[in-house]
């Protein structure tokens, strides 16, 4: 038998690192929930009113919100795959573009989706695709495990020059110069 859970939306709870701060506030304040996912808590039981004021304020103090009406949980939505699909490898089929993906996902047209996001983030979905693979970019980049050719490849851009492009828009700082500085921090606290 399946069980069925409360599932609360929180909005900026995008990596897992969020997930982590998340389940650690509310396992220190002794918070009934059955587990943390990207953009999401679990309960196994309807949250009171009281509970949901609490909760609120446990979110707030670590920059998280709660998610309440359903534009804002399709946001969430269309987030959590953009993150899923660029920072754990979430794939979408070989020939599908990424809004054709995202609109298939969601089950709504690709134009309703993109006016809904942007009124909501005041920001356009492309854009946020832009900053979620130059996070990741920065993350390989410090892992220093892979080339420049090896991440543009890895996160389907079609040049290294292309990527270094930008990552110099997004950054202010070619991904070498971002390197270094990375380097040169990790240097100064050891």
């Amino acid at each position: 038998m399946k069980e069925s859970y409360t599932e609360i939306a929180v909005k900026n709870m995008v990596c897992n690192r969020c997930i982590k701060v998340v389940r650690e506030e509310l396992s220190k304040k002794h918070f009934d929930f059955s587990y943390v996912d990207l953009g999401t808590i679990y309960f196994d039981h309807v949250l009171s009113e009281k509970e949901k004021e609490q909760l609120k304020a446990i979110l707030e103090k670590e920059g998280f919100e709660l998610v309440e009406d359903k534009e804002s949980i399709i946001v969430k939505n269309i987030k959590a795959l953009i993150v899923q699909h660029i920072h754990h490898g979430k794939e979408k089929p070989e020939h599908q573009t990424f809004s054709g993906f995202i609109a298939s996902e969601i089950g709504i047209e690709y134009t309703q989706l993109s006016k809904l996001f942007s009124e909501i983030t005041g920001n356009t979905i492309e854009h946020y695709i832009i900053e979620q693979r130059i996070e990741r970019a920065k993350e390989l980049l410090v892992y220093n495990e892979l080339t420049l050719s090896q991440i543009s490849y890895e996160l389907n851009y079609s040049s290294p020059q292309h990527l270094s492009k930008q990552f110099k828009q997004v950054t202010g700082f070619t991904p070498s110069a971002f390197k270094k500085i990375r380097l040169r921090k990790k240097l100064d606290t050891i």
